[in-house]
């Protein structure tokens, strides 16, 4: 349970600071004066649910391909949920995939193959972006996409995505090396950057790494493009979902922001990239400190850029907090009993009877 209050205790600690520090004079009531719950603005909160039952379906629909619809549909979901909350409660640069094997395996899916699945999404995240960032940023404005309230806020973001965009382009190359081109190549060299006096103690995670790559390029090399298609086109929808909660966020609650809802959707891209760094559990804190001051020239306010912070959070994060805690018991309980009864059903050596009883 600490594990999921300490996130929520981040991210609002932060909100109530910033409220303290930069609201100029702003305080709570008077900003909430300003949010009208009209019928447009409800029905823009009801879009933006709507668009993360987008991205949930991407997803699920995403395990389902990658299993050969061997999961249903609502072991899928499960799966990525339980991910979804482990995004929530470890930091961003761990992830949920870390534990994604595990949950898979808690389906029916052996532990080895997925694994191999995991590495599978892993490598289409970060495809994703790959790809799609530098088609965002050449379709918008270097000063539309990066401009914000402060100028040294803006230079730091800017630096620091398209240094967080090298890396993953980086390491995105080396899981396509490593498990679809030349998965040999990358075990070779994964080994010998584990014979390295700082780095032995990670020798079987590291050759472990390599040897997955192997398994998953031997099962991935025989897969159709109907299967790669299918794959990229569900985690295509997910993310892009999820950008556009914020488009209708703002649609619903700052009239006149129609005319800026493609910056609005590309500084998005760059959000998320940054945040794939986060050191705090689900970005709790750090998220919305960007968002109330990377949307703040478009907002006008402190408050009113953080009361919108807020309101992202809840639709994008702290709702698969509240679904991980009512679900993660159950699925921790059947997990544990499958487990069990595994050990309980292993065969025992026949016990002879004594003379007496013959």
């Amino acid at each position: 349970m600490w594990k999921v209050l300490l996130p929520v205790v981040i991210g609002l600690g932060v909100v109530v600071i910033m409220f303290w520090h930069d609201a100029k004079g702003e305080n709570l009531a008077a900003v909430w004066d300003k949010i009208h719950f009209t019928p447009w603005s409800v029905f823009c909160i009801f879009l933006a649910f709507v668009c993360m039952g987008c991205r949930d379906f991407g997803l699920t629909w995403r395990f389902r391909a990658l299993t050969d619809r061997k999961l249903r549909w609502k072991q899928a979901w499960t799966v990525d949920m339980m991910c979804e909350f482990t995004n929530c409660i470890t930091p961003s640069a761990v992830g949920g995939s870390s534990l994604g094997p595990v949950y898979l395996n808690s389906q029916g899916v052996s532990l080895g193959r997925a694994t191999t699945l995991m590495l599978t999404t892993l490598f289409m995240d970060e495809l994703f972006f790959v790809v799609a960032c530098p088609f965002i940023v050449l379709l918008t404005p270097a000063h539309d996409i990066f401009n914000s309230s402060g100028e040294g806020f803006s230079h730091g973001i800017k630096y620091t995505f398209w240094i967080v965009y090298s890396l993953i382009a980086a390491w995105t190359f080396l899981l396509f090396m490593g498990i679809i081109w030349k998965p040999d190549w990358i075990q070779k060299l994964l080994d010998k950057i584990s014979s390295w006096r700082w780095l032995r103690r990670w020798k079987d995670s590291i050759s472990g790494l390599g040897a997955n790559m192997i398994a998953t390029s031997a099962e991935l090399r025989t897969k159709p493009f109907r299967f790669w298609l299918e794959v990229f086109c569900g985690t295509a929808l997910a993310w892009t979902a999820r950008y556009f909660v914020v488009n209708v966020l703002f649609l619903g609650f700052l009239p006149g922001t129609d005319r800026y809802q493609w910056i609005i959707l590309a500084r998005q891209f760059v959000i998320w990239v940054v945040l794939m760094v986060s050191p705090t559990p689900g970005g709790a804190g750090l998220s919305e400190w960007i968002f109330s001051n990377y949307y703040g020239d478009l907002v006008g306010t402190a408050g009113m850029a953080l009361i919108m912070a807020i309101f992202w959070r809840l639709v994008t994060y702290y709702l698969y907090l509240v679904i991980g805690v009512v679900i993660a018991p159950g699925w921790l309980k059947k997990y544990y009993d499958k487990i069990h009864s595994g050990n309980s059903s292993r065969p025992t050596a026949p016990v002879e009877k004594d003379n007496t009883e013959k």
